[in-house]
Formats: structure tokens, sequence, C-alpha cells
């Protein structure tokens, strides 16, 4: 009886190093050659933690540049090392060393592939990683800033790309259309929108403006900002009515929630990202921020919190998004995987958050336009 369980733990002795391998926690860095100059390279460091649903997530430094970019979703198959970083178009692609202490790959991106080999640090080896700039002076969180001048165009038909942008005192939307700024001021599902002319989607705009308040706005701040740019600039008048729609409630599944309380400030903001397609990460926020999150842009009805649970969380999804919105209605959250695995958003919040998004019909708050027009010339 003695010699199986001898072997068996020989066989554990023997394969201690390929386990280990399994395991990519840990800081790793490595010279990244970026010509054939001798000594033209670059020291970068990964820091690779788990997230909380169980995978791997990392944090790209280049030490020499100052640089970080967010590696939402690191993979180990085998040996075979996968870290996407997605905001800088990047993806360091390895092999993983039998002693789980070397990685041996390639950095691929724009520049095309160059070469990266990486050991896992200590204490005693790691590189020291700069400190990161300050952050940017922030708006003081009582403040409710209006636009002290603004000019309003239509944007160029050349035009094709578009966003929000602070840099200083200076705000600007390029490519922007009226209905996404309503919809970005007040928090609503576009199904909660009644009575608007068809123009607000089909003209764009550029909007250029000076906040009347010094600092950077968070969140709140910014949609009072499209708020009283759409109030002064388009004469927007509107009043609220109740009309039953369509909706999802998100509640607890019958498992309980699968969310971790946040220790981030419980007045400061909530950070909640897109990372490529079908991966977010939610931090510090409550439930009320993750319905309007979720019908953002992820489902086709609005989202109402009916979970009961107060406090503030972090948690992250990974679901497949080319899964039409809405599909399986009946019951969405039984929605079959794909061949890679992966559900659909509903399929995703039930199996990850431990939550449910339920079809129902139900008296929800709407926005009725009464007055919207378009700006004159500045």
């Amino acid at each position: 009886m003695q010699k199986p369980i001898m072997r068996i733990a020989a066989l554990i002795a023997l394969q201690g190093g390929a386990l280990f391998a399994q395991n990519l926690v840990g800081n790793w860095q490595g010279l990244m050659l970026v010509s054939q100059t001798p000594g033209d390279t670059l020291r970068v460091v990964f820091k690779i933690s788990t997230t909380v649903s169980g995978g791997l997530k990392g944090d790209m430094y280049s030490i020499d540049q100052g640089g970080h970019a967010l590696a939402p979703d690191v993979t180990l198959k085998g040996n075979a090392v996968r870290i996407p970083m997605p905001s800088i178009g990047a993806t360091y692609i390895g092999t993983l060393g039998g002693d789980g202490n070397s990685i041996t790959g390639k950095w691929t991106g724009p520049n095309g592939g160059l070469t990266l080999n990486l050991v896992r640090t200590t204490p005693e080896t790691a590189w020291k990683i700069p400190e990161p700039p300050p952050p940017p002076k922030m708006m003081p969180p009582d403040a409710n800033p209006a636009f002290e001048v603004s000019t309003v165009k239509l944007t160029s038909p050349d035009q094709r790309n578009g966003g929000i942008r602070m840099q200083g005192r200076q705000f600007s939307a390029v490519n922007l259309s009226v209905y996404n700024m309503i919809l970005l001021a007040y928090g609503i599902h576009p199904r909660q929108l009644v009575g608007a002319p068809d123009w607000i989607e089909k003209d764009r705009f550029d909007v250029l403006g000076k906040p009347d308040v010094e600092g950077q706005p968070n969140d709140r701040q910014m949609r009072v900002l499209f708020r009283n740019l759409l109030e002064d600039r388009f004469a927007l008048k509107f009043h609220h009515e109740k009309k039953e729609l369509a909706v999802y409630t998100l509640v607890v599944g019958k498992t309980g929630a699968k969310l971790t309380k946040s220790d981030g400030d419980p007045k400061a903001d909530p950070q909640m990202f897109f990372y490529g397609a079908g991966k977010t990460v939610e931090k510090n926020a409550t439930m009320a921020d993750f319905a309007a999150f979720l019908q953002g842009g992820m489902v086709d009805r609005p989202v109402l919190d009916q979970t009961g649970l107060s406090g503030r969380y972090d948690f992250g999804m990974v679901f497949r998004p080319e899964a039409p919105l809405g599909a399986n209605t009946n019951n969405p959250a039984q929605a079959p995987d794909d061949r890679d695995g992966l559900p659909d958003v509903f399929g995703a919040v039930q199996q990850q958050l431990g939550l449910r998004l339920e079809p129902a019909k139900t008296s929800t708050d709407v926005i009725v336009i009464d007055n919207l027009q378009k700006p004159s010339e500045n």
C-alpha cells in the first residue's frame, strides 16, 4: 500500500516546477529589444494579479518611458502566456519556462514583433517603478458647473472620430449628437426619451467651452455641464411622465451575490470601464450605478435596480458581446454559451456576479420633450 503513495509523492515532487509554472501571479521584468543596435532596450515590468472572478489581470510599466497600461484579461493556457493591453493596441505573447520563473516571448503591436524575455522578480531584484504623475485637480465635489462661454457648430462631414475631453479649463466634445447628449446628461435609456425631433440623431455637433469652475469634473458634474449646455444653447425644455415600458429588473440570484465590498471612498465616483469587447471592470459602484451602466449599451431595455443591496462593490464581467441584445428574453439568464464557453451578458450577470436580469413590464419614468431647437450661429 505504501508503494503507490510513494510513487504519487515522487510524481508530485517531480512535477513541482510544472505545477508552480501554472501560477503567473507576481512581478515580471525584462529588457525589450527595440532595434538591432546593442543596448537599445526598454525596461518593462508586468504585475500580474487575480481578478474578482478568479481570472488573471495585469499592469504594465515602461520604466524608461514612464508609461502604464492595463491588461484586464491575462491568460495562461498550458505554457502559453497572452497579455493583451487594449488601451495601447499591444499584446505580449510568450512561453512560460518549466521552472515557472521565466517567459520567452515577443511584444506585438503597430511596430511588429519585439523580443521581450521576462523573469520573475524578488524584492531584491525588482526594478523601481517611477511614481505616477499627480492626479489632475478636481472640481470641488459640491460644485454645480456651467459654461462661462461655449461655442457650438455642426461637425464637418469628413469627421469620423469623436469623443469628450477636458484639458485644463478647456472642454471639448466632437461629433456628438443631441440625442447622445441627452442620454448622457440625464442617465436614461433611449426608450425613456419621448417626443424628440428626428434631427437630434442625424445632426452632429462640435462643442468648445470653458466651465465657470476650475478643475476636472466628476461624472455628476459632467452631466450637469451637458444639462446646462442643452438648456442654454439648444433651448431644451421637457417634463416627466410615467409610461409602461418593457424593462429588466436587476435582482439577486438564488445562490446570492458574488460581489466584493469596495474599500474605496464611499463619496467618490464609481469607476466602470469597457476593456475591448465583452470585458468590464466596475469599482466602487452601487447597484444603481451598475444598472445604469448595463442600460447604457449592453441591453435593449431600461434596467431597474431591485437587488436591495446597499453599499459599493468591486467586480468584473467577461461575456460574448456578439450575442443579440435581448436574446432569449423568456429566460435571458439561461442563454446557452457559444463555442468559446463565454455566456452572453445575461448569463455573465448570473454566473459571475450572482445576480439576474429579469424581463418585466412596469410604470417607468420617461422624459417628454416640450421644446428643442438647433443652436444659433456662434
